[in-house]
């Protein structure tokens, strides 16, 4: 299998659009949104799914999705829907489509399966193989501790997502307010789920990805859950409405300080470690030392930085002998 595409694609924000709703699949054409998900799953009523299907075709097909990684979230293979959602959506938009999106992933099996019928799909259809990439969601205690395996299950595999509704339930979690700590304890409730997603993706140099905060008009609540995803290390969050979509694009870029620090880094290291500036394996950037552990330190947040389009307001100045 090839695997041509870049897996680590822009998801500061990443909105969810009901696949049986065309006003909506229209609007969140023109948002800001890094990625827009379209949606099968919860989203869609059970009798609305076979026309959502058809209704997503045509939208992959003839929107107008430029900058927007374009996914589908199909239903989970526990269900009646799956193969058939999958087959419809690929087979008609496949050359529109980023990834699918899997819901309630429980093991790796569920992901092998996916990529089989992807690629079936492909060699009939005459796609390139392995292009459509896989975002796998984590909603249940079993999926969580699988989920090393589910990152390891497919190298079309490109995010892990926490689903926090689902999971909340699945562990019978004292809360009715999705993404906020449950009453009566005192640290933070998501902390271990968070980790041990992030840690599954880094190992396997995937993104991690923070599910919905359903309080869609209470931004400042929606700012400080991402926040704490983002200081964590996530790369992005779901949004369910377009007043969220500019705080998450704010919250999981860098400062501009932050992005102009980490590109002098970058280029301050590049110039004590070559022949020019005395092949050091360390050296002074004002006030600070930097070095290999440096570099990378500030190649995240450059990355980061880059890929929200940042542009940089300050340029390294070699020394003067």
């Amino acid at each position: 299998m090839t695997s041509p595409v870049n897996r680590l694609r822009p998801r500061r924000s990443c909105l969810a659009v009901p696949g049986s709703n065309p006003r909506f699949l229209e609007k969140a054409q023109g948002l800001p949104a890094d990625q827009v998900f379209l949606d099968l799953e919860d989203a869609c009523a059970p009798l609305a799914k076979p026309e959502a299907r058809h209704t997503i075709v045509k939208f992959l097909n003839e929107g107008d999705w430029t900058g927007k990684t374009r996914v589908v979230r199909v239903n989970d293979w526990t269900t009646e829907w799956t193969y058939r959602d999958v087959v419809t959506v690929v087979e008609g938009a496949g050359p529109n489509l980023d990834c699918i999106m899997l819901p309630k992933v429980q093991n790796a099996q569920q992901v092998v399966a996916l990529d089989l019928l992807l690629t079936q799909i492909e060699k009939t259809m005459g796609f390139e193989v392995g292009r459509i990439g896989i975002e796998a969601q984590i909603e249940n205690a079993q999926g969580l501790n699988n989920v090393n395996e589910i990152a390891q299950a497919s190298p079309r595999v490109e995010t892990i997502i926490f689903g926090p509704a689902d999971f909340m339930a699945s562990i019978n979690m004292k809360s009715l307010v999705v993404g906020e700590q449950p009453p009566g304890y005192p640290a933070d409730a998501y902390h271990y789920i968070l980790m041990k997603i992030l840690m599954a993706a880094r190992a396997n140099d995937l993104q991690a990805i923070d599910g919905p905060y359903l309080q869609i008009r209470n931004v400042d609540g929606f700012r400080e859950v991402a926040g704490r995803a983002a200081a964590l290390g996530f790369d992005g969050k779901w949004v369910l409405h377009p007043g969220q979509v500019d705080a998450a694009n704010e919250v999981f870029s860098p400062s501009q300080e932050d992005y102009d620090h980490a590109e002098l880094i970058l280029d301050a290291y590049d110039y004590y470690t070559s022949e020019a500036g005395g092949k050091k394996g360390s050296a002074m950037l004002g006030d600070e030392m930097i070095d290999e552990a440096s570099r990378k330190m500030a190649l995240v947040i450059a990355g980061k930085g880059r890929a929200a389009g940042m542009r940089r307001t300050s340029t390294f100045e070699i020394p003067e002998a």
